[in-house]
């Protein structure tokens, strides 16, 4: 018997060598070929034999100007679930494919397993394919959930062919796929989870959903670095990439949009994690901040934004006598951003840490990734090294650029009006964000430069 030809083909972009290579060819990606089974060629039908043929499909589908496309928002189906709806912008679309990719055992099935519970409740047809667990063991998940008479259809299966063809017999109106690794299509010959076949997979699910209306929901594994497994063409076939963050050891769950076309990206929902499953956060600035008796020294909240959502964090600071060899370490902030601020701080501040030992942490484990935060870390720094705590009620927002200038903000009004409903009485903000109208119980300090932040700090400690 003859010996059946293999390639070898790239995880991370999808490329493929004859032969095995240490480097990918087409993305520079390390050790990332994978030998698999040569696909057989077609039978040509879906080829064009002869350059002509293209005439013959000029007229398949008519140029339309965008002036004559009538063109409409897209209905919207809430959730049930808050949060959820908040990250997918107001609910599920008809016809969208939702990507959710998160570390194992975080919560992914059970909080959508508690999404289409919500949604048969309210009347829509829902069916949960699981590829990784029996149907036995899913009916015990929603037991555990407190999901009493679930109606909720279920099917274990992994073959594509008779997936589709349950969505065609059955026509729910949203679908979850536990998990696009498993399934594979008897039409290539690689295993489940190659490449070849979560590419193919999901753009016949995709397919599937945009023809029929139906609303397929995908769950992704994530490889050791965090990024969903499978080719990357994966994540622009879908219309919204979710991704599940937070500690397996902690109750909280964050649910980041990375991408949505039909909702604003980089929103985030707060979940904590019960006995009953994933419980929406009504007010996740309070998770985010410690709860101090008196205030402390090395510690500055600050308003960053997360998508449309201003959050309250606080950020901590210590500063402590150092070695030979200074040591610089953030936790949920950038360490090359944390060295240009010690920078400034020392040539326009006047506030030396050459010698001392900075650390830096964002509580709650949130990361910030917008500079916005720099004037607070820079005042939390300062405020641990001089043993003087800042204020009670006090905030501090504001991006400092390598001159000692400190920048406004985006939407700094939004984020002085939510650290006002909260309670906080005094900010330190940069002078392009000071409101027109004064907001009531908060009192403002605009500044242009890193000094002037610090001689008001001074003053008021």
């Amino acid at each position: 018997m003859a010996k059946e030809k293999t390639t070898f083909t790239c995880n991370a972009c999808g490329g493929t060598s004859p032969r095995w290579l240490g480097k990918c060819p087409s993305c520079a990606a390390w050790n990332t070929l994978i030998e698999t089974v040569a696909e057989s060629a077609s039978g040509g039908k879906n080829r064009l034999s002869q350059p002509q043929g293209y005439a013959g499909l000029a007229n398949a589908q008519p140029v339309t100007p965008l002036s004559a496309i009538e063109a409409q928002d897209v209905a919207r189906t809430p959730s049930g679930i808050e949060e959820l709806d908040r990250v997918l912008g107001g609910g599920v679309v008809e016809g969208g494919v939702v990507l959710i990719g998160g570390d194992p055992g975080i919560g992914k099935s059970t909080l959508l397993l508690q999404a289409l519970d919500a949604l048969h409740r309210i009347g829509l047809p829902t069916l949960y394919v699981t590829g990784e667990e029996s149907g036995a063991q899913v009916a015990l998940r929603s037991r555990r959930l407190g999901l009493d008479n679930s109606q909720v259809n279920v099917l274990a299966e992994i073959q594509l062919e008779k997936i589709l063809a349950t969505l065609e017999a059955t026509q729910p109106s949203v679908v979850v796929i536990d998990s696009i690794q498993t399934v594979y299509s008897d039409q290539l010959s690689s295993a489940p989870g190659s490449v070849a076949q979560v590419r193919e997979c999901a753009a016949h699910l995709t397919r599937a959903a945009k023809t029929t209306g139906i609303t397929i929901i995908l769950v992704g594994h994530v490889t050791k670095d965090g990024a969903l497994a499978g080719p990357r063409v994966l994540e622009h076939m879908v219309d919204t990439v979710l991704y599940f963050e937070g500690d397996t050891h902690s109750n909280f769950r964050l649910v980041r949009a990375i991408k949505n076309r039909f909702g604003a990206v980089n929103e985030i929902g707060v979940f904590a994690m019960t006995e009953k499953g994933l419980k929406g956060v009504t007010n996740p600035s309070a998770i985010f901040l410690s709860q101090h008796s008196e205030p402390v020294p090395g510690s500055c909240v600050m308003v960053t934004l997360e998508g449309t959502r201003p959050l309250l964090v606080e950020i901590q600071a210590l500063v402590d006598q150092g070695g030979p060899q200074a040591r610089r370490l953030s936790v949920g902030l950038d360490k090359d951003r944390l060295a240009m601020l010690l920078a400034v701080l020392n040539r326009h501040a006047g506030v030396a840490c050459a010698d001392q030992d900075v650390f830096v942490n964002a509580v709650g484990g949130v990361r910030i990734n917008e500079p916005a935060a720099d004037l607070a870390v820079m005042l939390a720094i300062t405020s641990s090294l001089r043993g003087k705590s800042l204020p009670k009620g006090f905030i501090a927002f504001g991006e400092v650029g390598l001159a000692g200038e400190v920048r406004p903000a985006p939407r700094g009004q939004e984020r002085l009006k939510e650290a006002a409903k909260l309670g906080f009485t005094v900010a330190v903000v940069p002078k392009a964000n000071a409101p027109k109208k004064p907001i009531p119980g908060l009192t403002i300090h605009a500044v242009e430069r890193v000094d002037e932040a610090m001689n008001i700090v001074r003053g008021i400690t």
